[in-house]
């Protein structure tokens, strides 16, 4: 690499850091807005919720980096325009699309650490989210709320060993479980079996739930058969239905490793499954990383343009342009998953409109 790339990416990596770090906060911030200060003021424990908070950083980072990529080239850029650095290097014969060689190669490498942190470590650590937060709910089942309500009235909180969907009717100071309800159910017919009891808790230190006070009821062709009371019994629970996600305790397709989701979206293409979150999440495998390179086009393009219109793009505009391309991206997403758009459109778009955008500044500044 010659002398003017490495100068150039001598400029670009110290704001690439800082801009990383910075989107990776703000980004963690609007997770503890949304879930974190929530559980805390529910009085969950303040190392676990700290857990949660840190396993959310892979994935802040692997988001962040392309967004921190164009914000870091288009003010670094910018500042060489501004000091006339570029105008030097024009004098000594170096042309200025040679600022495509560094930006680019930096790109591709920010694409790559993309793609692998949200391949390898994301996934990773959103199953292991899952389980602190399970932890959190085991350790005071307070911060589950009621907001969830079913058709019946009650919330569905937990799952047991079975399977079977676990339903309380209130949580009361201390962790103790009111209302309880478990019922298990035939495809198509009525409730086989139903099991109540007036109170319960979650045993301390293990997935145990302890009911206590209630009955058990079998049924055949909707007619009770047997009826039996207790005064206690214990019951293995396996997951928690999170209140704490809004996706019900499942993990998103787009955490989901690219082998699995890719079998998966293959198989429902087979059977004409209609599945457009999955299928968005497989194209955003891909089109997420591949954003630093197209940020970086455009990132180059647009300083070229700037420094040939005797303009300068400071750092406002470095930021009203980060934060468009965040909410472009943010709404073709939420389009694709919800089949407004082809899933590839909505994933590739962004990238797509940085791109074309970026080639036709090159087109105005050969045209001046």
């Amino acid at each position: 690499m010659k002398r003017f790339e490495r100068y150039v990416l001598a400029e670009i990596l110290p704001l690439l850091l800082g801009a990383l770090s910075a989107v990776i906060v703000l980004l963690v911030l609007a997770a503890l807005q949304e879930v974190i200060a929530p559980l805390l003021a529910k009085g969950a424990n303040p190392v676990l919720v700290a857990r949660v908070l840190a396993l959310n950083v892979p994935e802040a980072t692997a988001r962040a980096l392309p967004i921190a990529l164009m914000f870091a080239a288009l003010l670094g850029l910018s500042r060489l325009s501004a000091d006339s650095e570029l105008k030097g290097a024009l004098a000594a014969g170096i042309p200025a699309t040679r600022l495509l060689r560094p930006v680019l190669a930096l790109g591709l490498g920010v694409t790559v650490l993309a793609f692998a942190l949200g391949e390898g470590l994301v996934p990773r650590a959103k199953v292991q989210e899952r389980k602190v937060k399970q932890e959190i709910v085991f350790d005071n089942p307070r911060v589950i709320g009621l907001d969830g309500t079913g058709a019946d009235g009650q919330s569905v909180v937990l799952r047991d060993a079975l399977d079977r969907a676990i339903s309380v009717g209130a949580i009361e100071p201390g962790g103790e479980l009111r209302d309880l309800r478990i019922v298990t159910m035939q495809g198509g017919q009525p409730p086989r079996e139903v099991i109540t009891a007036r109170s319960g808790r979650l045993l301390p230190g293990s997935n145990v739930l302890e009911l206590r006070d209630g009955r058990r009821v079998t049924y055949q062709d909707a007619r009770p058969v047997t009826v039996l009371t207790f005064q206690s019994g214990r019951l293995p629970v396996q997951d928690v239905q999170a209140d704490l996600d809004a996706g019900g305790g499942q993990l998103k397709p787009i955490y989901t490793p690219l082998p699995e989701l890719w079998s998966r979206v293959a198989a429902y293409r087979t059977q004409g499954i209609q599945s457009p979150a999955d299928f968005t999440a497989l194209h955003r495998k891909f089109a997420e990383p591949l954003a630093a390179l197209a940020l970086a086009f455009f990132a180059v393009s647009l300083a070229v343009f700037t420094f040939r219109s005797g303009r300068d793009l400071g750092l406002v505009w470095a930021l009203l342009l980060s934060f468009a391309y965040y909410a472009t991206g943010s709404v073709f997403r939420v389009m694709g998953e919800n089949g407004a758009l082809p899933a590839a459109l909505a994933a590739y778009a962004p990238d797509v409109i940085a791109v074309l955008a970026g080639a036709a500044l090159l087109w105005l500044t050969d045209r001046r």
